[in-house]
């Protein structure tokens, strides 16, 4: 929920956009990240905290909505080939 958020956020969108749905079986009700051992192994540090990496990420899809449809209509060929044949 923290992500989702955060992006209606930056987008300026209202909270109520949000539709909860049944969960599938398996899913997962939590996803833990530690980035101790990267940091330590690789000497990796993030340049930028999360809700700026967010932030830039929601720009750069808003101002590149041309390539965004193109990448759908991509998908949406390959899901009509290997799904719906």
């Amino acid at each position: 929920m923290t992500v989702v958020n955060n992006i209606l956020e930056i987008m300026q969108r209202p909270s109520n956009l949000i539709t909860f749905v049944k969960d599938r079986p398996g899913h997962d009700f939590r996803y833990s990240l530690n980035t101790d051992k990267t940091e330590k192994e690789l000497d990796f540090k993030a340049k930028v905290t999360f809700e700026e990496g967010i932030k830039k990420t929601v720009d750069w899809y808003v101002e590149n909505m041309n390539w965004v449809d193109s990448k759908l209509e991509e998908l949406r060929k390959y899901w009509a080939k290997a799904y719906y044949k």
